[in-house]
């Protein structure tokens, strides 16, 4: 008898799979997508009603044969890489390359791996969802044609190596258009005037001045301030009014795929794209002592707050037996979704909870452990009774026209808050404890303070306050906003300093260029729309063909007038408003192999350049040139004196004996290179490894004898041959989970020695 097929997308989940459905089934995996558009041309025939032309990836080619030949013996083959549109299209490619007559193809939504889930999926088999597909291709078309376009204008206007996407230059948009709001703001000044009382019976406690004569207390400045100040000087101050009241808190829902994001990133200071590789290692299965791998969460992609009955059932005895019955529902708690909420997928839960996390800390590694530990309590907390909370707020008279008011609050039953407290509560230690009043009795006054503020700007970004953007804004999917930050810090859009997004210099040129060439596309309106339209697709409202049409009609006029009216900053560059000191001429940003730098308009009458520093409001200044004739080192290749002197792209060490000896070494700020005693493995170099800073601060290893020598490396080399293979060093690796370890640097050799 010919066992059916199950095709699934990664291969971590083929031994969770055999656990549960043993010898009934055949099992291999796609290890993602089989088929995309070619890497070198455009792929679509815009012509042809944007037709896709679809090729084979490269490296995917023994898993095809693979495929192929474990199709060969069967009719039935069950298609389950993961439950969302990438894994559709996955589905759709896989039922092309094996497709046949007698061959029938059932789509198998896997939405957690336990038993329960994979037993359910395989029962309730679907056809393949030509919908979800048709809005999977909608949004890679839109993608390719975007940056497959508008990319080789920023290669021609100003760099190679540059990238625009429809969701990522938005993005960018965002951080740039908050980093200018932040330069451009005037704080204001303020003061507040609080007042340190004493009841009869202690605490003494803080009491803060809100309203003067019935109106909110505005103070100015320091002399209206002292102004306050001496009229209270001999004030009696009393209690007029005490407000108390017990609240009521719920819990918040479930995770959804962008709250998990933001809590993994304030929480467990995780990344977004960490937060997503552990969820999908805790999703696809661990070995927990029962006989093989275990899926330990639902689907993590996924915005729906939905969560199933036996799960809301299951977690109602857990609590009761657990935390008691007091913190137990009568009936479970099921929390609505938003109106553009997609409903395919449960909320992101434990599959199990069962499996608390103190019962699993020894089969985890620590990342695994936090973040399990992170949605087990979310999901226990949401279906745990309400929190009690006791607020009291003891308002103050002074003189008759003064108003003081001082709050706190005590927890009277924690409820969910025994496991998870939202992050917007206050802490218990920043809490004043209270004293007895009454209304009407005396306070003493131990001192009054006046304190001078300023107001702030909007905060940069996080990654987790972005992603909320993101999410607000309905930019993007969740799935996606992991590879979203990080494309836009590799292309050096934006940098990540002090946990807070800062636009780069090539980041705002680019922005700029983009929103006036681009506007509907740079558009955050348009680009929630778009999402919204996606959806339709999804949902079989709107077609395909249509969203593209649509789409392009406007895109192409835009496309073909930046064609002619973009702005080239290699050639005229961005005007900055600065003369030119040497001829009076105006002086423009440009970009050059190495960097952004001022240049004169006037070239080649005038040559001046210069580096050149924005202050923190953004104005541009000229870097004076330094050239420091104190000798720092012997020139490695004639042993003359070498001295710092300052070029067009920064400082740099050059050799005295020039023009005879031409050698140069770099200086990134005030990081020298540093040899570390390794030769350069490249053939016929007779160069060493230095250590050296990048623009952005980052530690790399190079050569010597660069430019001549091209060798770079962004884990550090060792003297030492690979065993192995035939490589002449190895590289130093450090993790948390493996510790210090050498690897070869070879990616087809698995060497490793552990430290």
């Amino acid at each position: 008898m010919k066992k059916p097929l199950i095709i699934v997308e990664s291969p971590t989940k083929i031994k969770t799979l055999k656990k549960y459905v043993g010898n009934d089934f055949n099992i291999a995996a796609s290890a993602g997508h089989i088929r995309d558009l070619p890497v070198k041309t455009l792929g679509i025939d815009i012509e042809n009603d944007f037709k896709a032309s679809y090729t084979n990836i490269k490296d995917k080619s023994k898993i095809i044969a693979n495929l192929k030949k474990l199709a060969e013996d069967t009719d039935d083959i069950y298609l389950a890489p993961d439950p969302d549109r990438e894994g559709e299209a996955i589905a759709f490619h896989i039922m092309d390359i094996l497709k046949s007559k007698t061959r029938t193809f059932h789509r198998v939504l896997i939405h957690e791996l336990t038993k329960r889930g994979i037993e359910e999926a395989l029962q309730n088999t679907q056809k393949p969802d030509v919908h979800k597909y048709d809005a999977q291709q909608a949004r890679r078309k839109l993608d390719r044609l975007v940056g497959y376009q508008i990319s080789p204008l920023l290669w021609q206007k100003v760099q190679r190596g540059l990238s625009a996407g429809r969701v990522q230059s938005v993005t960018v948009k965002i951080i740039c258009d908050r980093e200018r709001e932040i330069r451009k703001f005037i704080p204001e000044e303020y003061w507040t005037v609080t007042a340190d009382l004493l009841a009869q019976l202690p605490p003494e406690f803080k009491a803060e001045l809100i309203k003067i004569n019935n109106k909110k207390a505005k103070i100015s400045n320091g002399s209206q301030a002292q102004a306050i100040l001496q009229d209270l000087e001999k004030a009696q101050f009393f209690v007029s009014e005490i407000k108390a009241k017990t609240v009521k808190k719920n819990p918040l829902p479930p995770f959804i795929t962008s709250k998990l994001q933001q809590d993994a990133i304030n929480r467990l200071k995780f990344s977004a794209k960490k937060t997503m590789v552990v969820a999908q290692q805790l999703y696809e299965g661990i070995e927990i002592g029962t006989g093989g791998p275990e899926g330990l969460i639902t689907y993590m992609r996924t915005d729906s707050t939905r969560i199933s009955p036996d799960a809301a059932n299951e977690v109602q005895v857990y609590i009761s037996q657990t935390l008691g019955t007091d913190y137990a529902l009568s009936t479970p708690r099921f929390f609505k979704n938003k109106n553009n909420a997609q409903d395919a997928h449960e909320a992101i839960r434990p599959t199990s909870v069962s499996n608390s996390p103190e019962k699993l800390k020894n089969f985890l590694t620590p990342d695994q452990f936090r973040l399990y530990d992170l949605i087990w309590k979310r999901f226990v907390a949401s279906q745990t009774a309400q929190a009690l909370i006791d607020q009291k707020t003891i308002l103050i008279q002074a003189m008759g026209k003064y108003l003081f008011s001082v709050s706190g609050s005590t927890i009277k039953f924690p409820g969910f808050m025994m496991l998870y407290s939202p992050p917007e509560e206050v802490k218990e230690q920043d809490i004043q404890n209270l004293p007895e009043v009454e209304a009407g009795s005396a306070l003493k006054t131990l001192q009054i303070l006046p304190k001078q503020h300023f107001t702030k700007p909007l905060p940069r970004f996080t990654e987790a306050s972005l992603v909320k953007e993101l999410e607000k804004n309905g930019i993007g999917r969740p799935s996606t906003y992991a590879s979203i930050l990080t494309v836009i810090r590799d292309k050096g859009y934006v940098e990540l300093i002090n946990k807070f997004f800062i636009p780069s210099e090539l980041g705002f040129i680019v922005n700029d260029l983009l929103v006036l060439s681009f506007p509907g596309i740079l558009n955050i309106s348009f680009t929630a729309l778009m999402e919204n339209n996606l959806d339709d697709v999804e949902g079989g409202k709107l077609e395909e063909l249509q969203l593209l049409k649509d789409f392009y009609a406007s895109f192409k006029k835009n496309l073909d007038m930046a064609s002619e009216q973009m702005v080239s900053v290699k050639g005229v560059g961005i005007d900055t408003g600065l003369s030119c000191p040497s001829c009076g001429k105006q002086l423009n940003i440009k970009i050059g192999r190495n960097g952004h730098f001022l240049a004169c308009t006037g070239y080649p009458d005038c040559s001046f350049t210069s580096n050149y520093l924005r202050d923190e409001k953004g104005n541009i200044s000229i870097q004076e040139k330094i050239v420091d004739h104190t000798k720092v080192k012997d020139c490695i290749k004639c042993g003359k004196p070498m001295v710092q002197k300052e070029g067009k792209f920064g400082s740099f060490l050059a050799c005295t004996g020039y023009p005879d000896c031409k050698h140069t070494e770099s200086i990134n700020g005030n990081h020298q290179s540093v040899d570390i005693g390794v030769k350069c493995p490249e053939e016929k170099c007779s160069g060493h490894i230095v250590e050296k800073k990048s623009k952005r601060g980052k530690i790399f290893y190079g050569c010597s004898n660069y430019p001549d020598c091209k060798f770079a490396s962004w884990d550090k080399p060792v003297d030492k041959p690979c065993p192995d293979c035939d490589s002449p060093y190895l590289i130093e690796k450090e993790s948390k989970r493996e510790g210090k370890q050498l690897k070869c640097p070879n990616r087809e050799c698995a060497f490793k020695e552990h430290q």
